[in-house]
């Protein structure tokens, strides 16, 4: 599984700023660090160093790693400048501020005041932090032919591929993409296909290309029936109409006869310079993450007041489940602007009659208003509830899978990108309702929505395995198959002595792409996103 990473870029701002020169303003700089855990802080950047102002607006830019994985914990410390030296700590604190990259993402601007400690404000300065994320988001989509190629197998024709290069700053070519080869044909369609932009020619579309097309040998001594050079405006021409093709010429042919012409011709059938939209496209553009999380309380567990128990309290506080939660819920809240998260837990009977076993109740209590204020408030309400339960069974997934995926699917029919659920379950993984459980998901992959299970405990985890479908897709009991994968499927076992953070990167490491799968399917833009200039 691939890490999500963007480049973001951060604009800083301030206003107010204290003046510690006698007889002038400030000469304030504006310093970037990241939390590598601890009290330790590592500097990442910092701005240049504007004479004389209380309110200075940085060009230079602070840029970093965006990971959706992780919670990272940036601290914005501003400085007035007196010497010529690096070291900072013959220089004044001017105030700074503590938050995290995601804050700063889904909101796309944050004002916040500076502070000289923690709860002592640095008079009424303020800090105001831009994201922008620094990646052109367009593809370039071909599709090509080729006719009347030379015959380069004795016994056959020719199995022909095509190889695209750029030209690089220094003239030499970089191979940027090869096609799939077309086994004995000379009039060979490849299939249509998609490279970043800026990988094909560096965003600029008038940089040269050079184009390939040889016969494949199994061997690697790939015979070269021709090549030619061309650039993307040119490819472009044909969306307007126009035929775009391209002799095919073998150089050495070139040298030997003067009536050749070509090895063939290959010709463009579409090309297409195509926004693809990001996970930041999207959250910065207003889509927000509606977070929901499932508990498994059935009996299998375990007695909660033995120490034996996955939901037993040990002297901290602490057990597998609220580890799990913390380090997943941390990263996610900040996706949520009102930090609003509705929890319900599922396997147990209630009080006061501990009759049949509840699949979906309120954590809380409240089935009105599930909703817990924040992961602080969703812990809070696992402790106060988890003496008043009786551990029972089954355990059934469909039920509350079912609660969001209808939430999913209201927020589908807004036509849309402003929506999107995660269910977190956590559970010890002795899965009852499989069938309908499999049904469930198959019908939530055609909503805005993903679905965590983390596996919590010794137990055999098959049957999550195959829910994840990593290895093969998953089906309904009735043959119809997944629309796209929406489940992530992470055993706890295998982070228990890690840190929180490689656990929420493990967990949460498909979401972003899950998303942007979902609204690419639907066509579906980010709320607010400009298209990106042709």
């Amino acid at each position: 599984m691939a890490d999500c990473v963007s480049k973001v870029e951060l604009t800083v701002s301030c206003a107010n700023l204290l003046d510690k020169d006698v007889g002038s303003k400030s000469d304030p700089l504006c310093v970037l660090l990241q939390s590598s855990g601890g009290d330790k802080w590592t500097e990442l950047g910092r701005t240049e160093c504007l004479k004389n102002t209380s309110n200075p607006s940085f060009s230079q830019r602070l840029r970093l790693d965006y990971h959706f994985e992780t919670v990272q914990n940036l601290k914005l410390s501003v400085y007035d400048i007196d010497n010529s030296t690096s070291d900072l700590k013959d220089d004044d604190y001017l105030g700074g501020v503590e938050l995290t990259l995601g804050q700063i993402v889904s909101s796309k601007t944050v004002t916040r005041p500076l502070q000289l400690k923690k709860d002592k404000p640095a008079g009424k300065g303020t800090i105001t932090i831009t994201a922008e994320e620094i990646k052109d988001n367009r593809v370039i989509v071909l599709e090509l032919e080729a006719k009347k190629l030379d015959k380069k197998d004795t016994f056959g024709k020719s199995d022909p591929f095509l190889e695209f290069f750029k030209q690089g700053d220094a003239g030499k070519w970089q191979l940027v993409h090869r096609t799939e080869v077309v086994k004995n044909n000379l009039n060979p369609s490849w299939k249509k296909f998609t490279v970043p932009l800026q990988t094909f020619c560096s965003s600029d579309l008038e940089r040269p290309l050079k184009v390939d097309c040889s016969d494949h040998d199994s061997d690697g001594s790939h015979d070269l029936i021709g090549s030619f050079t061309t650039k993307v405006s040119e490819l472009q021409k044909t969306a307007h109409g126009s035929l775009v093709q391209f002799d095919c010429v073998h150089p050495e042919k070139q040298k030997k006869k003067k009536s050749y012409k070509n090895s063939g011709v290959v010709i463009v059938k579409s090309c297409e310079l195509v926004t693809q939209y990001t996970f930041l496209d999207y959250v910065m553009g207003g889509c927000q993450i509606n977070f929901t999380v499932g508990i498994d309380f059935t009996g299998s567990n375990g007695d909660p007041r033995s120490p034996d128990s996955l939901h037993y309290m040990s002297p901290d506080g602490l057990n597998q489940y609220l580890s799990a939660l913390w380090s997943v819920g941390q990263v996610v809240q900040d996706y949520d602007t009102d930090k609003l998260f509705p929890a319900f837990g599922f396997g147990a009977k209630l009080p006061p009659d501990y009759q049949a076993a509840n699949h979906e109740f309120a954590l809380n209590f409240n089935p009105t208003n599930p909703y817990c204020q924040g992961i602080q408030g969703i812990v809070e309400a696992y402790r106060t509830v988890l003496p008043k339960l009786k551990l029972s069974g089954p355990t059934n997934f469909s039920p509350i899978i079912n609660h969001v995926a209808s939430t999913a699917a209201s927020a589908a029919q807004t036509n849309a990108a402003t929506q999107y659920c995660v269910l977190l379950i956590l559970t010890d993984g002795e899965i009852t309702d499989f069938d309908q459980t499999r049904d469930a998901i198959v019908r939530a992959s055609r909503f805005p929505m993903s679905i965590i299970i983390v596996g919590v405990g010794p137990a055999d985890f098959k049957a999550m395995e195959l829910l994840d479908g990593d290895n093969g897709v998953l089906k309904s009991t009735a043959g119809e198959a997944v629309t796209r994968d929406i489940v992530q499927f992470v055993p706890y076992r295998q982070f228990k002595d890690a840190s929180q953070t490689a656990l929420a990167q493990a967990v949460l490491a498909e979401v972003p792409s899950q998303l942007v799968s979902y609204f690419k399917m639907r066509g579906l833009d980010p709320p607010k996103c400009q298209v990106a200039p042709k």
